[in-house]
């Protein structure tokens, strides 16, 4: 049984600063800084999506760039499915060679463009 003042001096310490998790890119597997963070929504909020995910911020502009709403609610709404695409896998595989805090402006697919 611990004293009274032992409990009490227990209750004041600080308590030790916890590092935060690394938080792992599912796209890209690589470790996320916070000032690349970005919640990914599975299924676009449009089409009903509730559930996040985070990306980094240029995985995410990425899967924008190549994908409706439409077709990321229908087809890929898994990081696992996203990786698999061959435009997705061109990807990862430049920017595997970036360092994490890299951004670069993502531009829109041609596909995209004509169907808009």
């Amino acid at each position: 049984m611990i004293g009274k003042i032992r409990q009490k001096l227990i209750s004041q310490e600080v308590p030790a600063i916890q590092k935060p998790a690394v938080i792992i890119c599912p796209i890209c597997d690589r470790p996320i800084p916070d000032s690349q963070k970005d919640a990914h929504h599975l299924i676009p909020k449009s089409k009903g999506g509730k559930t996040t995910e985070y990306l980094h911020r240029i995985c995410h502009k990425q899967i924008h760039a190549l994908f409706t709403e439409s077709e990321l609610a229908q087809q890929y709404h898994h990081a696992q499915i996203l990786r698999e695409h061959p435009e997705m896998k061109k990807f990862i595989q430049w920017v595997k060679g970036k360092p994490n805090s890299f951004y670069e402006k993502t531009r829109k697919s041609t596909r995209l463009k004509v169907s808009s």
